[in-house]
């Protein structure tokens, strides 16, 4: 396989002890490249240095990407000389995307209108940051996906990107699809139970579709521990992922991966990994 996890924190501390012996199994399972994913400014140079840490071993390592971000789910955090900071390595930094961005109602807090407004501030300003570098978009969406839709529409943002980790149902999934993005599915999709994202994945079809771990969370079923409150996720298990992924569609392994991988790089708009 030849698997490419459009979505990673391998940058967080839960890796810290053995990042290099995962990075090492990923690539032997076939994870062939990963995306790493920003959260907070305070994180941007430790997600850098990862990123570099792991191209400078990319022919035992996955392949990295880039792609800082300010993250709707810790909004307390931002401040707005942050975007600044964002857009200085945007500038200066090779980026693949601008991630994770979007808008986050999932918490009570942050159904507050002020809350709720000033996340909508950051996902404009990096709309149009990622208008302004040509950059497509990694989106966070948990219980916003009408006003997502709505905001896209309205900044006529054309670079698309990815609609991380999806969770709305057939129509919301058709009307990201419309604006260019691919809709990534993690290892919720190896839960049987899990029946809107199925009904949409076949829905919609393979060719609007990528994969990822959202490592360390989201962890697939089959790997989860029944003795433990939450087992780490990590990159190897895109496997169990994709694999799901070919049985729900009922389409063999190799042209689940070769189509995926196709997908990816048009979403990203890179060549080849």
């Amino acid at each position: 396989m030849k698997l490419f996890d459009t979505h990673t924190h391998f940058d967080v501390s839960d890796f810290d002890t053995d990042r290099e012996a995962l990075a090492r199994d990923a690539k032997q399972r076939g994870v062939e490249a990963l995306v790493l994913i920003g959260i907070t400014r305070q994180r941007f140079d430790i997600l850098w240095q990862t990123h570099q840490w792991l191209l400078a071993r990319s022919d035992i390592f996955p392949k990295s990407y880039f792609a800082p971000g300010l993250h709707p789910f810790y909004i307390e955090q931002h401040q707005k000389d942050d975007l600044q900071t964002l857009e200085d390595y945007l500038a200066q930094k090779e980026c693949v995307a601008i991630g994770e961005i979007g808008l986050d109602t999932f918490l009570k807090q942050h159904r507050e209108p002020n809350v709720y407004d000033q996340q909508k501030y950051f996902f404009n300003a990096q709309l149009a940051l990622a208008t302004q570098y040509n950059k497509p978009v990694l989106l966070h969406i948990r219980k916003a996906h009408a006003e997502v839709l709505k905001i896209i529409k309205m900044q006529r943002f054309t670079n698309g990107g990815i609609a991380h980790a999806f969770s709305g149902g057939v129509e919301e999934a058709k009307a990201f699809i419309k604006l260019g993005f691919k809709l990534g599915i993690t290892g919720q999709i190896t839960n049987l139970n899990a029946k809107k994202l199925h009904r949409t994945v076949h829905a919609v079809g393979l060719e609007h579709l990528v994969i990822e771990t959202d490592c360390p969370d989201m962890t697939p079923l089959c790997c989860q521990q029944s003795n433990t409150s939450h087992t780490r996720n990590v990159p190897a298990n895109l496997t169990y992922v994709c694999q799901s992924l070919a049985e729900t569609l009922n389409l063999d392994l190799d042209t689940v991966t070769h189509q995926l991988w196709q997908n990816t790089m048009s979403a990203l708009k890179v060549s080849d990994a």
